[in-house]
């Protein structure tokens, strides 16, 4: 999986990447559970700074910075052949994934937190459990 991003790593991106044919896989909450839980085991083998996310019926956004070495290229890999195997139906995501890097998080962050919202899974960020909105999952301080 190559991408033609001449950021890779050290700069805080904006990562996402959808399921292929956009079906709604993740409206299963095993599937989005295993989801986060891949994103995880993914970070613990392959270090970077997760800062936010959200788990959609058909997509997903990261707000991470990888550290070189590792590079988002590699750790976007990594994730989406965990996810797959993990939810056992083989390949589960399109190929390629989009990247933006980003200067100010919060309003990034913001905008990741409220997806759910805007699309009716939920009243408020806090509640959508697929989310770093709602508490339940670690994640970095935006200022690291």
């Amino acid at each position: 999986m190559t991408q033609r991003h001449p950021i890779q790593n050290n700069e805080p991106l904006l990562v996402t990447t959808v399921v292929k044919d956009r079906e709604h896989l993740f409206s299963n909450s095993a599937f989005a559970r295993e989801a986060v839980e891949a994103l995880y085991r993914t970070q613990e083998r392959y270090p970077f700074f997760l800062y936010g996310f959200v788990i959609m019926p058909d997509h997903i956004h990261l707000l991470l910075k990888a550290i070189a070495p590792m590079t988002v290229s590699l750790i976007m890999n990594r994730y989406k052949t965990c996810s797959s195997r993990c939810i056992g139906m083989g390949p589960i995501w399109q190929r390629r994934f989009h990247i933006r890097t980003i200067q100010d998080c919060s309003p990034v962050l913001d905008y990741i937190h409220n997806n759910p919202c805007v699309k009716g899974l939920c009243e408020i960020p806090e509640s959508y459990r697929w989310s770093s909105a709602c508490g339940e999952w670690d994640v970095s301080p935006l200022d690291v």
